[in-house]
């Protein structure tokens, strides 16, 4: 599957975070234009989900998210790619605070490291989007290729 990359270092400085939310909010929060995963999960997206996604952190311990990341945006497509691909690997996602991992959350892992996060609701026919982003070290790719499958 090809996936298509968006060209953010190429837009104009000034309006270039404007043009992006425009592209999210059309791309993924129109009601009328449902996002399903490859196996029938509708997944819903809010505008307001841009900045987690979108945004790193200058400090990690902090969390700031005050970096708007323009390797991240470049992805922004592989959003819906990813969770169209019957080829991803699906894993159970992480609780940070519990230290264990979840099968409430979805992993879909593909394309060397990048991944997306979705959290399903009890009848595995809807879920939440929670985050994308591509793995940086291979160390972190490894903790998610060899985590426990996700079980619908």
């Amino acid at each position: 599957m090809a996936y298509k990359k968006l060209k953010p270092h190429k837009m104009d400085e000034a309006t270039r975070e404007i043009q992006l939310r425009q592209i999210w909010k059309e791309e993924y929060c129109d009601k009328t234009k449902p996002i399903s995963t490859h196996d029938g999960i509708v997944v819903s997206f809010y505008e307001d989900m841009f900045d987690h996604c979108f945004f790193e952190s200058f400090n990690k311990k902090e969390a700031d998210k005050s970096i708007l990341s323009l390797n991240r945006l470049e992805k922004m497509m592989w959003v819906k790619d990813t969770l169209e691909d019957a080829t991803a690997l699906m894993k159970q996602g992480w609780d940070k605070q519990k230290k264990r991992y979840d099968n409430n959350k979805r992993v879909n892992f593909v394309k060397d490291g990048y991944i997306v996060v979705i959290s399903p609701n009890r009848a595995r026919t809807k879920a939440r989007f929670i985050t994308a982003y591509e793995f940086q070290d291979d160390e972190n790719k490894e903790k998610v290729k060899n985590s426990p499958d996700w079980i619908r």
